[in-house]
């Protein structure tokens, strides 16, 4: 089976260069490798010291490189997507296929369609995905969840309803609703989506890959990042400390931000200490050239299984208990009074700082109701009984 390996972090971590490492290895081993940009920022072609253009490019023996252009893949893959999603904003806002880009989370979602495209094509066994500082990578992978809660909400009503809501909608408000054949092309976007969902977290395809330095504000952000990754049910199964101080430098000037750099490391390993760690030397030049790549992936990678399949967290888990259920998610690194919590009528809604997560509430819980949540040892644990309090 083909593996994704994607890699976030704060902006000039280094990520770039560490999956780069990666799929350059992967390659040398004989298996058929692409390594893909999300970023609009490309910088792959910098790398390999080349000008990249908009399809796959083979830069090496079994080793291609695709920096992804969402304007494009949108235009060219996925004309039958954009096809329903022009027309309806065509009534509300006279935007054409170029303007759909405007719209938040349009690019995200074309990037991922084209890389679930290329995985189920099966031509690469190991995919490697550099993705855009830690805020919009958040957005790139819960996009498809978010968009098909929305699309529940929005089309539940089947065609039926959609030809009896049809004259009110153009009158009132001026909105043609979908006929027949839009709704048709709504249900293959909505199962777009969910095969987009359960390919992102399915742990035996995807693993997400931390980068990080030893620096407060960068392992800040790399504490949130990971607790919202795991909010999200994604699969984080390692972690690397990049531009790490050698230790005999042999210049006084040094010696503070190598003490300092060690407390912070200590502190990383302590936080993060399910998850694999690798350190990454502050090399004497820039990474730059296959020869620079080739030294990162033969210092740091060379005798460890960073390709293997590895299950940090388990996935979220609705449980039966004596009162009655329990919902299980894991949020690491995450404090009692940073948790939001409150339930819907179909869902329940777990907020933790800017970001929030509606969960779907099996069938059965619709008629429970919250009676008590516990956070220890970074799982977040909601109670459910019949007739309970709600409180949290």
């Amino acid at each position: 089976m083909s593996r994704i390996y994607i890699f976030t972090g704060k902006g000039g971590v280094g990520k770039s260069s560490v999956a780069t490492a990666h799929a350059y290895k992967s390659a040398a081993e004989g298996k058929k490798t692409l390594l893909v940009s999300t970023d609009m920022a490309h910088n792959l072609g910098d790398l390999f010291e080349r000008k990249l253009g908009r399809e796959e490019e083979e830069v090496l023996p079994n080793l291609s490189l695709y920096e992804i252009d969402p304007e494009y893949v949108m235009e060219t893959d996925f004309a039958s997507v954009t096809g329903y999603l022009t027309s309806l904003f065509t009534e509300l806002e006279n935007l054409s296929i170029k303007d759909l880009g405007m719209i938040p989370g349009m690019e995200e979602l074309f990037s991922l369609l084209k890389i679930a495209e290329i995985y189920k094509s099966g031509t690469y066994e190991r995919i490697f995905v550099d993705c855009a500082p830690t805020g919009e990578t958040l957005s790139l992978l819960k996009f498809p969840e978010l968009l098909s809660w929305y699309m529940e909400k929005l089309f539940p009503i089947g065609k039926i309803g959609v030809r009896l809501l049809a004259p009110v909608s153009k009158s009132i408000f001026q909105v043609e609703m979908p006929n027949k054949n839009a709704m048709n092309d709504i249900e293959k976007i909505y199962l777009k989506l969910a095969e987009l969902q359960e390919m992102l977290k399915n742990r035996e395809i995807t693993s997400i890959r931390l980068v990080t330095t030893p620096e407060k504000m960068v392992i800040e952000e790399t504490k949130r990042n990971y607790m919202y990754m795991n909010l999200y049910d994604f699969n984080v199964d390692g972690l690397y400390i990049n531009r790490v101080l050698p230790q005999d430098i042999g210049n006084t000037f040094f010696d503070r931000w190598i003490e300092l750099q060690r407390n912070y490391i200590t502190d990383i390993k302590e936080c993060f200490r399910a998850l694999p760690i690798l350190e990454i030397p502050w090399y004497e030049e820039e990474v730059k050239g296959e020869a620079a790549i080739r030294r990162i992936a033969e210092d740091v990678l060379q005798g460890h299984d960073v390709f293997g399949k590895k299950v940090i967290n388990a996935r979220e888990t609705f449980t039966q208990t004596e009162d009655g259920y329990q919902l299980e998610v894991s949020v690491p690194c995450a404090e009692k009074g940073d948790i939001d919590l409150y339930q819907g009528t179909t869902d329940i809604v777990i907020r933790i700082g800017n970001f929030k997560r509606n969960i779907p509430l099996p069938n059965i819980l619709r008629t429970y109701a919250v009676s008590g949540a516990k956070l220890e040892d970074g799982k977040l644990r909601i109670s459910f009984e019949r007739g309970g309090t709600g409180d949290e």
